[in-house]
C-alpha cells in the first residue's frame, strides 16, 4: 500500500465494507473459499469461491459492494488503487485460470449453464453501447448496467479489470486461434474491453455523479414506441444477433424479448 492512503478510494471502500456487519459476513464468506489452496494443483476450489461471490454480490447493498467493484482511483494513486480493486473479487481463483480460452469458447461454456446464459443475456442488454446518446447507452440507465455487470461476478464468465491504468475489462478469454471467426470473437470481447456504457457507468459511479440513478428502477411501459426503441430494435438487428447467436443461445425466447422491445 503506499504511504498516504487517503487517496485510495478502493482501499476505504474495502475498509467501509468491513465496518458493515452484512458487507463484512459475505466478504468473509468468499474470501475463506477462493483463497484456501486444495491442492499442489489446484489453488482454491473454483465452484465455491464462485458460489460466494455471487452471494456477496446478491446479499450486500450496492453501497459496499460497488463501492470496493467501482472505486475510481486517482491519477497520482493509480497502481495501488487499481490493483486493490482488481484484487476485489481474488482474481487468482475466481477470474484467472492456468490457459485462457477462446472468448467464443467460454461463451459456449457459459450457455450451458442457466444462471450464466440468463446473467449474460441480461448484460448484453443492459449494457448496449449508443454512440448518439450522451451517457453512452441505449437504455440510459447506469444502475442497470452496473448491477447485470456485476451478476456476471461469479459464473466462468466473470470479468474483471485488465492490469493496465484506467479503467480496462475483460473475461479470462482472448481471441487468439479463432480462425474464420475472429470477427465474431473480437465483438464479444470488445463488448467487454472497450463498451462505452459500461466503462462510462463505473466511471459516474466513481465519481458520485448521477447519484440518483444507481438504484434500478423499475421498467416503463411506453404506450407509443418512443426514438430509444426504434434505435434499440434497429441495432438489435444490426448487431447483437451476431454478437451473440441468439438463435442458437439455448435460452427461451421471453429472455430475450427485451433485447428487441424494451418494453
Amino acid at each position: 500500500e503506499p504511504a498516504s492512503t487517503k487517496e485510495n478510494n478502493c482501499l476505504s471502500a474495502a475498509k467501509a465494507c468491513n465496518l458493515n456487519d452484512t458487507c463484512k459476513k459475505y466478504r468473509s464468506a468468499y474470501i475463506n473459499p477462493c483463497t484456501s489452496r486444495v491442492s499442489a494443483s489446484e489453488v482454491c476450489n473454483k465452484r465455491k469461491c464462485h458460489k460466494a461471490l455471487r452471494q456477496f454480490f446478491d446479499k450486500v447493498p450496492t453501497k459496499y459492494s460497488y463501492g470496493m467493484l467501482f472505486c475510481s482511483c486517482p491519477a497520482g494513486d493509480q497502481m495501488a488503487c487499481a490493483e486493490r480493486r482488481r484484487q476485489t473479487i481474488v482474481p487468482i481463483c475466481s477470474y484467472e485460470d492456468k490457459d485462457k480460452p477462446n472468448c467464443l469458447s467460454l461463451q459456449n461454456t457459459c450457455k450451458t449453464n442457466y444462471i450464466c446464459r440468463s446473467r449474460l443475456a441480461d448484460f448484453l442488454s443492459s449494457c448496449q453501447p449508443e454512440v448518439r446518446s450522451i451517457s453512452g447507452c441505449l437504455r440510459e440507465n447506469y444502475a442497470d448496467c452496473l448491477l447485470s455487470y456485476s451478476g456476471l461476478i461469479g459464473t466462468v464468465m466473470t470479468p474483471n479489470y485488465v492490469r493496465s491504468s484506467g479503467i480496462s475489462l475483460s473475461p479470462w478469454c482472448d481471441c487468439s486461434s479463432s480462425g474464420n471467426s475472429k470477427p465474431d470473437c473480437d465483438k464479444f470481447a470488445e463488448f467487454f474491453i472497450n463498451n462505452r456504457c459500461l466503462r462510462n457507468a463505473i466511471q459516474a459511479f466513481g465519481n458520485g455523479t448521477d447519484v440518483g440513478v444507481w438504484q434500478p428502477q423499475p421498467p416503463i411501459q411506453p404506450t407509443v414506441e418512443s426514438s430509444i426503441t426504434r434505435k434499440g430494435k434497429a441495432w438489435t438487428n444490426s448487431v447483437l444477433d451476431e454478437l451473440t447467436d441468439v438463435n442458437q443461445l439455448g435460452a427461451n425466447s421471453d429472455s430475450y424479448h427485451v433485447c428487441g422491445t424494451f418494453q
